[in-house]
């Protein structure tokens, strides 16, 4: 029974109708919540608003079991027993999801900024339409698709010093033309 003092003990044995009541809610917070959160923060990594989570889902399960303890004997263990149960399970429940991950950084990273590359394509290929049909060919084989002179002399049908020649004066003429379009060297 509980004393005139409202302090519990354990080992005192408890009146079933009181189990269900909300004074019997108080009694075990009041005598395991400091015990359970102790117990239970090296097991949560330290996280104390976890820590009182566990403890206070612990303690509503003890509440709703009631009936069902042995209130003659500590319930403790069975406490202790019961708030590792629900970090394994949240543990658990957790592994079983993909890890959310949060986008925002991604929103605050500076993209590069691709018009002027944009731009510089559209003026090379705008100056490219000035070169002669040989000269582009030549360009467009060595620079553009990566061949080596004999690569392109071979792909061209044409000896490698035509190729040595065109590129050369391929080049000039793009020059040319950049300029032509306010590009300078």
């Amino acid at each position: 029974m509980i004393d005139g003092s409202s302090t519990w003990h354990p080992k005192h044995r408890i009146d079933p109708k009181i189990q269900q009541d909300e004074e019997f809610m108080q009694i075990l917070y009041r005598e395991h919540a400091v015990p359970l959160h102790t117990y239970v923060l090296p097991l949560v990594g330290g996280d104390r608003h976890r820590a009182e989570d566990v403890v206070q889902e612990t303690l509503v399960r003890a509440w709703r079991y009631a009936d069902q303890l042995d209130l003659t004997r500590s319930i403790r263990p069975w406490l202790v027993t019961v708030a590792r149960r629900i970090i394994i399970d949240s543990h658990r429940s957790r592994q079983a999801r993909p890890q959310e991950i949060d986008s925002s950084p991604l929103d605050l990273m500076p993209a590069e900024d691709e018009i002027g590359n944009t731009l510089s394509l559209m003026m090379l290929s705008d100056a490219m339409s000035d070169l002669t049909d040989a000269h582009r060919e030549v360009l467009v084989e060595s620079y553009f698709k990566g061949s080596t002179i004999n690569e392109a002399a071979e792909k061209l049908g044409i000896p490698a010093g035509t190729v040595k020649s065109r590129i050369f004066y391929g080049l000039r003429s793009m020059k040319l033309a950049l300029e032509e379009r306010g590009i300078g060297a």
